[in-house]
């Protein structure tokens, strides 16, 4: 069937262009070879179905038709499709063609151009028209000629138009099908190209922001090691300094009155001091406390507790509820830097009598309590002012570790009445392989200490 003028390829594939290239060169010289055909068949057919004066007129017509060929050659390379000019030279072929097969039915050769190149000639609309008007010559040829001589010529011909026709419109369609896919592959192509493009940008883009995203997190952590450092150092040195301050002064006054005793709050200080040097060391190393080397938490818990009622000649009880289950490190380790601190607030500030420390596992959660009865203080004034009067970190400093591990610590006092600092965080377990049970063994059962 037609094919269309241009391809409908992307210009940098070998393939298509060859094929335009080869229909341009049938568009050029194809009518040429077509036309000679026809005259050389028809020609040596001339004796058998034409007469003398048919002979002449057809040889007047194919003179013309070469050159209606010869004008169309100059004129083709300056005329779009669809364009007057093309309407013209198709028609004036066709009707040539048509005079041509009425006196010699091999010329019809010669019609069935009008096939091949109706398309690029005539506008979309009148493509249908032109392939039913050729027809009607290729018809009268395949019916043994034009004007049909008898009545099985007629039905011949009327039987061969309708394939003839039939033909031609289904060809059509299926080359205007292929055109319209082919038309929707180069705007699919074309659109890929366009997102590639778009995709290229955007990796550019993000590249840039990753290695925006590389210099902040690398700054973030900076600020994150030194707010951990701080921390550190508030809930191991300042609070280890600040004991021995506590038992020197002691000494101070003591020293005349009562060496003995005055000997044990040296001792203290001293025990204080080397604890205060080996956390420090391990604050610098990001490593456990020291009290979790020995005991898990709820066992480091109590010791931290009795050590702090010694030191400041505090009651303070300390609780476990619910099934004690081993705890990972950094959840160990949160509780109790928080432990710590919460009675380490109480000792400098509260000025109370009585401290209770309540541990609570629960099924994801564990829960650390610290209550006073204390003077309490208002929690609007603490709220506006993170640091604590001793310029450390207090309850920020609680707040900021509980967040770290997804957990939250409440306070909750009021002048007179009292501090209460609850800490609640997810309960992640620890492994202890040393009670995993052998095979065939029972596992050991979970322990539960008394309150």
């Amino acid at each position: 069937m037609t094919q269309p003028p241009c391809s409908p390829y992307p210009s940098g594939l070998t393939g298509p262009r060859t094929v335009e290239e080869r229909w341009e060169q049938f568009y050029r010289y194809g009518p040429y070879a077509v036309l000679t055909l026809s005259v050389i068949v028809g020609a040596v057919a001339a004796d058998l179905i034409m007469t003398r004066t048919e002979m002449y007129a057809a040889g007047v017509l194919v003179v013309a038709a070469y050159g209606l060929q010869g004008w169309w050659g100059r004129t083709r390379q300056r005329t779009a499709p669809g364009a007057p000019a093309g309407v013209a030279y198709y028609a004036m072929r066709t009707l040539l063609a048509f005079a041509l097969s009425w006196l010699n039915p091999f010329f019809a050769i010669y019609a069935a151009l009008s096939y091949f190149d109706v398309e690029p000639l005539l506008p979309r609309r009148a493509v249908r028209i032109g392939l039913l008007t050729t027809a009607v010559t290729l018809a009268g040829s395949q019916s043994g000629g034009l004007p049909p001589a008898s009545l099985m010529n007629w039905v011949a011909f009327c039987a061969l138009y309708l394939v003839n026709t039939s033909l031609a419109l289904f060809f059509w369609h299926l080359g205007m099908r292929e055109e319209e896919k082919a038309r929707v592959q180069v705007e699919t192509i074309a659109e890929l190209e366009r997102t590639n493009l778009r995709l290229e940008e955007a990796m550019a883009e993000n590249a840039a922001l990753h290695a925006q995203l590389l210099v902040q997190a690398r700054e973030a952590g900076v600020d994150d090691e030194r707010r951990r450092l701080a921390a550190e150092i508030h809930d191991t040195l300042a609070q280890g300094l600040t004991g021995i301050i506590a038992q020197l002064q002691v000494v101070t006054s003591l020293t005349d009155r009562d060496p003995e005793t005055a000997r044990v709050h040296l001792e203290r200080a001293a025990a204080l001091a080397r604890h205060s040097l080996g956390e420090a060391r391990r604050s610098v190393h990001n490593l456990a406390p020291v009290a979790l080397e020995h005991d898990e938490l709820a066992g480091a818990l109590k010791k931290t507790v009795a050590d702090w009622s010694e030191q400041h000649r505090v009651r303070a009880d300390f609780t476990v509820t619910g099934t004690v289950e081993p705890v990972h490190d950094e959840i160990a380790a949160t509780l109790l830097r928080i432990a710590g601190e919460a009675l380490a607030n109480a000792g400098r500030h509260s000025g109370a009598s009585r401290v209770g420390v309540t541990l609570s596992f629960m099924d994801d959660e564990l829960t650390l309590d610290v209550r006073d009865d204390g003077r309490g203080f208002d929690l609007a004034t603490a709220t506006a002012t993170p640091a604590d009067r001793t310029g450390g970190f207090g309850l920020g400093g609680m707040r900021a570790r509980a967040e770290r591990i997804a957990g939250a610590v409440e306070v909750e006092s009021e002048p007179g009445g009292g501090t209460a600092v609850s800490a609640r965080v997810p309960l992640v377990r620890h492994p202890v392989n040393s009670t995993a049970a052998a095979p065939g063994q029972t596992p050991p059962a979970r322990r539960t200490v008394p309150s």
